[in-house]
């Protein structure tokens, strides 16, 4: 595979445009700190030091972003009005923080909902005639807007978590009790006869219900749209093969052939919405490959989005699919310590799915209470987390470790991978040329590492324990 020269040519765009290199380092102790990139080291020749290769350009990068939960807008509710606009503006504003342009949103209640919800709970409503997001105006349409004011051109994407109960054959948001895994202050109230399992229909498979339920995602699509919030692109179900305690519906992939291929696909298509297969959350890349070889499902999907387990499959569905567009849907969550053990796991995670042909990395939970409690009492992690007594908030690892990437990769990038002695990064050429190198030093000491160009060399000293952005 043919090298990139990577020092040659910055070290033209330096003299051509007299522009500094730019350097910043993130340590548990010191976040987001710049670094003097007059330490960066352009040397000629072989050094005996590990050694990091360029390699040739991958798959573009269309963004980052994170989810749109209730939880998230009403955790930001107990801060200032200035405050809530500075997170904000952080998050979503060009070239301000993490510059977040690709995210998602729940359609109806998820599991960091305030409740069980749906927009048609009308037992019967084929028609969806009483259809309605008003309970979504109270939150998430909000939040959406709030970070629309600073980037108007945010890209949104939706999923349902489950359909409405009438049209489940369990006649229940959720599918499985809380189990000691949960907090046991929290309860579902589901009933033993309502109890399902994975490999199950909850969905009712019946033309009347699939029809209605691809309805419900256009008059979704419609009623988003009439609010000013275009949704781009949706996926059929939340990890499909998961029974939850909460929202949650599993499905068998024969259904969703059926539903994607005959009623959902075409909905979309009349309204100019894209459809892709996911969210894909177990490692088995045949339940890809049957969906993506049937004729029908493939004139629609455009994509494919894998989180949790799903990471493992999506090697092999990549290799077989380059030209299906990859999302990172999920990042996993944590256990709401957001410590820096948690944002260690969470580089691996951006490294394998960029590694492996991702062009969207999106997080969960943007803003939390602290302690990062769901409704039904699961703890997890968030890029805010809320004090609810001081009313103040913070950024945590995992958002410093996500702005090391978001802020300064951005749409278009190119992803490179990279070889040699050591792999601890990720590299990237902007559309403007600009290379962004993210390393991880892992070690409790500092240590150099020589980035390899060719006849040149980037020679680079790393903190302990520290991410570090260089744009060259």
């Amino acid at each position: 595979m043919k090298k990139l020269l990577l020092s040659v040519c910055v070290l033209m765009i330096l003299s051509a445009c007299g522009k500094k290199a730019e350097w910043v380092a993130t340590t548990p102790d010191e976040l987001w700190q710049k670094q003097d990139a007059g330490k960066i080291e352009f040397v000629a020749g072989e050094k005996p030091d590990a050694t990091v290769e360029i390699d040739a350009p991958q798959q573009t990068v269309e963004g980052f972003g994170a989810c749109f939960n209730e939880l998230g807008w009403t955790s930001l509710g107990l801060i200032s009005d200035y405050d809530r606009g500075f997170v904000m503006h952080e998050l979503f504003a060009p070239g301000a923080g993490a510059n977040l342009t690709v995210c998602r949103l729940p359609i109806a209640a998820n599991d960091f909902a305030r409740d069980w919800y749906s927009y048609d709970e009308i037992r019967g409503d084929f028609g969806m005639e009483t259809f309605s997001i008003d309970n979504d105006r109270e939150t998430l349409i909000p939040f959406i807007k709030a970070a629309q004011h600073y980037n108007p051109a945010l890209k949104l994407w939706a999923s349902p978590w489950s359909p409405p109960l009438w049209m489940k054959d369990n006649g229940h948001y959720a599918c499985a009790t809380l189990s000691d895994f949960f907090d046991q202050r929290f309860t579902n109230d589901i009933q033993p006869e309502q109890l399902r399992a994975e490999g199950m229909n909850m969905f009712i498979q019946e033309d009347a219900y699939f029809k209605a339920y691809a309805l419900y995602f256009k008059k979704f699509v419609e009623a988003y749209g009439a609010e000013g919030i275009k949704i781009s692109m949706v996926m059929p179900q939340n990890e499909f093969n998961s029974c939850q305690p909460f929202p949650s519906c599993t499905w068998k992939i024969p259904g969703l052939i059926e539903f994607i291929g005959k009623y959902l696909g075409p909905e979309m298509q009349s309204v100019g919405v894209d459809v892709m297969f996911g969210t894909m959350e177990r490692p088995n890349p045949a339940m890809v490959d049957s969906v993506l070889n049937d004729p029908e499902c493939r004139k629609y999907i455009t994509g494919v989005g894998f989180q949790w387990a799903g990471k493992e499959a999506l090697p092999e569905i990549h290799k077989n699919y380059p030209e299906l567009a990859i999302y990172q849907t999920e990042q996993e969550c944590g256990d709401g310590k957001n410590d820096w053990e948690g944002c260690v796991y969470s580089w691996d995670l951006m490294k394998h799915y960029f590694g492996n042909g991702a062009n969207v990395y999106d997080y969960w939970n943007i803003s939390l209470k602290a302690g990062g409690l769901s409704r039904w009492g699961w703890a997890q992690n968030s890029l805010v987390v809320i004090d609810t007594v001081a009313r103040t908030y913070r950024y945590t690892y995992e958002y410093y470790l996500l702005k090391h990437a978001s802020h300064y990769v951005l749409p278009g990038a190119k992803y490179l991978p990279v070889s040699g002695d050591f792999t601890d990064m990720m590299a990237f050429q902007n559309p403007d040329g600009k290379y962004i190198l993210i390393i991880y030093n892992a070690e409790d000491e500092e240590v150099s590492k020589i980035i390899k160009t060719g006849e040149k060399s980037v020679k680079i000293t790393l903190k302990p324990q520290s991410f570090n952005t260089i744009r060259l």
